[in-house]
């Protein structure tokens, strides 16, 4: 008996899981380009960086480990059709279908993450910005397919989520759109001991 209901256990828990890391690796990377943008975009430690990936692994880890449950569940019975090719499901079609999306864009953004150094800039941002329908198909999928979340406190939390993300997002959009502020103005020490004193769209003093 147990053996039969182990693989249904491991896929609803590690969905669950799989959904709350990816949750937190999109709030660290908002608050990150937020922080970074409102000071100016100073250095930062790296472990805040690395944490943000790290959760982003985690969360791709998870959700591998949910689909093998799946497949290795003999109550719903899915085979590697279902849950590839959305809409071909049996069992709640459209529900499935956001995960299956939401399974490609993860593989994207953190394929393009790992390969980030080898990316030109642009195009590793333009599938970078595929985290936020990520997120809301992910939550979608959540809530609409999974067995245990359909409570009130999943249904609480993916409420106080998606509410952070909308605002931190809202509060990054604003940033974007505010003018550059000037640069300071600083000194440059020169070999025979001089300072020179720069400031942007100034004149130079010696």
């Amino acid at each position: 008996m147990v053996s039969s209901t182990l693989p249904w256990y491991v896929a609803r828990s590690a969905g669950l899981l799989a959904w709350a890391l990816l949750t937190a690796s999109v709030l660290w990377g908002l608050v990150l380009s937020t922080k970074a943008k409102a000071f100016g975009k100073r250095p930062r430690p790296n472990w805040m960086l690395d944490l943000h990936r790290f959760l982003g692994g985690l969360a791709t880890v998870f959700t591998a480990v949910h689909v093998v449950a799946i497949l290795l569940d003999s109550y719903v019975r899915f085979d590697l059709v279902a849950v590839l090719v959305p809409f071909a499901s049996h069992w709640r079609p459209v529900p499935v279908a956001w995960g299956v999306a939401a399974l490609y864009l993860l593989v994207a953004v953190e394929l393009t993450s790992l390969a980030k150094r080898r990316l030109p800039r642009r195009v590793w941002r333009m599938v970078h910005f595929a985290s936020f329908p990520l997120f809301v198909l992910a939550t979608t999928h959540a809530l609409t397919a999974g067995t245990d979340t359909g409570t009130w406190l999943f249904e609480g939390v993916a409420t106080a989520a998606v509410l952070a993300v909308a605002g931190l997002t809202g509060l990054r959009v604003a940033q974007s759109t505010r003018p550059q502020p000037v640069a300071h103005a600083r000194a440059v020490r020169t070999t025979s001991g001089t300072e020179r004193t720069y400031a942007s769209g100034g004149s130079r003093r010696l």
